[in-house]
């Protein structure tokens, strides 16, 4: 870039373009220092403020406080991570659960697909058993239909007679 006049702009010593232009100073040093050392004050201050604060209210709560009860005092560390878990029945998967919920998952769904694939009686007497779902399917869709319940004959009712 020239310093020459161009296009009827003085450069006054600066670089002169058509398409760039920029401050005719910097950024004030002694101003971004004042910023600085004002912040810093303002976060010693605080502190100053806030820690015989928290130092108060802490002694407080210390102060007002239930005592722990003596049995609890004397209690090992074992013992009282008992006593944090809340009494059985846990749920499965809370951190202390002898079993393990994915096992026990594993174990219903095979136990499930069991039950529905085998045949067996449910009441031999009354001539109902169990059968696969699949094959309890495939009777459905030849029948068309499962066949309604025996109907119930309704009670008769007597006739009332109109009061006139």
């Amino acid at each position: 870039m020239s310093t020459k006049e161009q296009n009827g702009h003085e450069a006054n010593g600066l670089p002169v373009h058509d398409t760039v232009t920029f401050e005719p100073r910097d950024i004030d040093i002694g101003t971004i220092a004042r910023y600085l050392i004002y912040l810093g004050l303002t976060i010693v201050i605080s502190l100053v403020i806030c820690v015989p604060i928290l130092k108060v209210l802490t002694s407080m709560a210390v102060d007002n406080d239930t005592p722990v009860p003596p049995v609890r005092a004397e209690m090992n560390q074992q013992q009282l991570d008992n006593m944090e878990l809340p009494p059985e029945p846990r749920l499965q998967g809370v951190p202390g659960h002898e079993s393990d919920a994915q096992q026990d998952m594993r174990d219903k769904v095979a136990a499930d697909m069991k039950a529905n694939n085998t045949y067996g009686w449910v009441d031999k007497e009354k001539g109902i058993a169990e059968i696969p779902v699949a094959d309890a399917m495939k009777i459905i869709a030849e029948k068309g239909a499962v066949p309604p319940p025996p109907a119930v004959a309704p009670e008769k009712k007597p006739a009332q007679e109109k009061k006139q």
